[in-house]
């Protein structure tokens, strides 16, 4: 993808051409991708492939333009740049950008990927009809914190009391949480609710972890962009930790469960080219992911003193040595 990258700079926000597109006609659509952030390149990979397999030819037909906020609080000076430029399309990554995208314009359909709870977070009016001018794909499953508690009690003995890690200003960790809460309750052991406000209350927050037997991380864009001091940290205080994405374990993170981030943004292309051919986002129904993949680094289970099951192991997708 010919692209244009809209970086947030201090307190205002300047453009910059990562890659000259070529001169558009009115025949190019365009793609405006609001995220904190850059991308992990498979997240872009995913979405090229899906208008790829639509008909999307780079430079002719269609085009993308990157707005990526440094921190969450400069998300509104970027997403009302990309407003500006009139994009046909604005694609929200995660809970936070779909927000700002939602308060930036009333008019331009957006679509929005790994977003939580979009209902409580009164996004959209209901998952089968959202209305306005607004859809997407979830990034939770109604089992998805059962599921990553029941591979970390497989995993690590005598699991009594696991910690949930989440940013504060994240509102998507209300979902998590609650789900957290009953998973545990049901298995009979004890929840500690750790939250950071940023990177730097990242070691206070894990020197309160540490009396617990394992940690969850929830998702977030902070965790994320400081997944080597997250997974560091988890080392350091011997913490068996369960993240949500493949990029924590290949940094040394123990494991990671959640759904398939790349094949989300590959459907989030076929929404994409519904709306563009004519279709109102309030149409199209709110999606959850499908697919759902498990890493296990055997190095980081060593380290930890763990011995995982070769039952979990057979399971997983991907075993890092």
């Amino acid at each position: 993808m010919k692209r244009r990258v809209f970086l947030a700079c201090g307190a205002g926000t300047f453009a910059w051409p990562l890659f000259a597109l070529a001169q558009q006609s009115a025949k190019v659509a365009r793609i405006g991708f609001l995220r904190n952030g850059p991308p992990p390149q498979t997240f872009i990979d995913g979405l090229s492939r899906g208008l790829r397999d639509l008909g999307y030819i780079d430079g002719q037909n269609i085009a993308i333009e990157y707005g990526l906020a440094a921190t969450a609080d400069q998300l509104p000076g970027v997403a009302a740049d990309l407003v500006r430029r009139r994009v046909d399309v604005l694609l929200a990554a995660g809970t936070p950008p779909t927000m700002v995208a939602k308060r930036a314009t009333g008019t331009i359909p957006i679509v929005f990927v790994a977003s939580i709870d979009p209902i409580a977070t009164k996004l959209v009016a209901s998952l089968a009809r959202p209305g306005g001018n607004i859809t997407g794909f979830t990034g939770t499953h109604a089992d998805l914190m059962g599921k990553r508690l029941d591979l970390l009690r497989e995993s690590v003995p005598r699991l009594t009391r696991v910690a949930i890690l989440g940013h504060a200003a994240n509102p998507g960790n209300t979902e998590y949480m609650r789900q957290a809460d009953l998973a545990a309750r049901a298995a009979g052991i004890a929840v500690q609710h750790v939250m950071v406000r940023d990177v730097e209350d990242l070691e206070r927050a894990f020197r309160e972890a540490r009396t617990a037997s394992a940690l969850i991380q929830l998702d977030d864009v902070l965790f994320t962009s400081h997944r080597t001091k997250v997974v560091e940290l988890a080392t350091r205080h011997h913490l068996p930790a369960m993240y949500g994405f493949r990029e924590f374990v290949e940094a040394g993170g123990l494991m990671a469960y959640g759904p398939d981030l790349p094949d989300l943004y590959r459907r989030a292309a076929g929404y994409i080219d519904r709306i563009l051919k004519g279709t109102s986002p309030a149409d199209l129904p709110i999606e959850q992911p499908t697919k759902f993949e498990l890493i296990v680094n055997l190095k980081t289970a060593r380290t930890l003193a763990l011995t995982i099951p070769q039952s979990l192991l057979l399971r997983a997708d991907e075993v890092i040595e």
